[in-house]
């Protein structure tokens, strides 16, 4: 379970280049794209982590956010494990930037009960590999410091933090997040996010 105890702090991070990877599952298990009724499976996972009040508010959040741009529903991505069940989820969406349209990694999400087997990074990689495949870089994420064990897999994959850039409506809150960071990571651990950031 996150440990939702570490304050939340805007922590904004972006990726300007990415080379396509494969995308390795273990044996049964699949990503496909966004399907009708999907998205009570998606509001299940969200809650069951804390994200929403209740199951009707992550539902109605889905259907408002998502299923309004018809022209992106295959930018949803869900995990399927051995009985075709959802287990995760992650999606290649948009936003504003100033003026403009930018690319943005939403709602990263694998069940507890299938942590460490490599699912985030697979879902990870499928989701960059459409932003690549559409030209649609550089990719930003929100997130927060509780969450650090997902900063690591962005970091991993290409993406730095930012100190002032910011997407969205987010007010980037660096200096907040690396204080709150530094509580809960190693001493090598923060090196690599000071090392990891930029301007």
């Amino acid at each position: 379970m996150l440990d939702r105890t570490i304050p939340f702090y805007n922590t904004i991070l972006r990726c300007d280049n990415y080379q396509c990877k494969d995308v390795v599952l273990p044996k049964g298990f699949s990503i496909v794209p966004y399907k009708s009724g999907y998205e009570k499976a998606w509001a299940e996972l969200e809650y069951s982590i804390g994200d929403f009040e209740s199951l009707e508010e992550a539902e109605s959040y889905f259907i408002s956010t998502y299923l309004q741009n018809r022209s992106l529903l295959n930018n949803i991505l869900f995990l399927l494990n051995e009985d075709n069940l959802i287990v995760g989820s992650c999606i290649a969406w948009q936003d504003r930037r100033k003026e403009s349209i930018v690319s943005s990694l939403h709602w990263l999400v694998v069940d507890e009960e299938y942590h460490g087997r490599g699912l985030g990074k697979a879902l990870c990689y499928a989701t960059m590999n459409i932003f690549k495949e559409q030209k649609n870089l550089p990719v930003y994420i929100h997130t927060q410091p509780w969450s650090w064990k997902a900063i690591f897999l962005y970091l991993s994959i290409g993406f730095k933090l930012q100190k002032t850039d910011t997407f969205s409506h987010y007010e980037n809150e660096y200096h907040k997040a690396m204080t709150a960071l530094k509580r809960v990571v190693t001493s090598k651990q923060f090196e690599l996010l000071q090392e990891q950031s930029e301007s």
